[in-house]
């Protein structure tokens, strides 16, 4: 069970992990050893996320899902297995819970009348000032 916040959690039927052979540290180890972990969330399959949250959760899961409908993390940055099946967990818990949060709409605004004077002053001042530092025109 992967606990998302108070109200989701999501079953192991809907996770599944591979064990592979790590590129990372670990000297001899990495030959001997499975330490790097491949997990699986079956996204199309689990009714648990909204369609809006589950957008969001494609939008930021990016390159990691895939047109099956999955989203794979990968870890290999620790020695042991353990270390990084939670690595893997943690990811795909952060994930899942920023596509959660429903972002604010922004409401489209204009400036405001005293903004457009200072721009309009700033803008006169500066040109001003390239004015004064031109070369006088010689006279005919």
């Amino acid at each position: 069970m992967l606990s998302i916040n108070d109200n989701l959690t999501i079953p192991d039927s809907y996770l599944s992990f591979r064990y592979i052979r790590s590129s990372g540290p670990g000297g001899q180890n990495v030959n001997k050893v499975n330490t790097c972990v491949q997990l699986t969330f079956h996204l199309n399959e689990c009714p648990l996320i909204s369609y809006p949250a589950r957008m969001r959760l494609i939008a930021l899961a990016g390159s990691r899902y895939s047109t099956r409908g999955t989203i794979q993390i990968v870890s290999d940055q620790f020695r042991h297995q353990i270390r990084n099946r939670t690595d893997c967990l943690n990811r795909l818990q952060s994930l899942i819970q920023e596509s959660l949060i429903i972002p604010k709409k922004r409401r489209p605004t204009r400036p405001t009348s005293a903004s457009k004077k200072r721009r309009l002053n700033q803008k006169r001042q500066q040109s001003q000032k390239k004015d004064l530092r031109r070369q006088p025109k010689p006279e005919d």
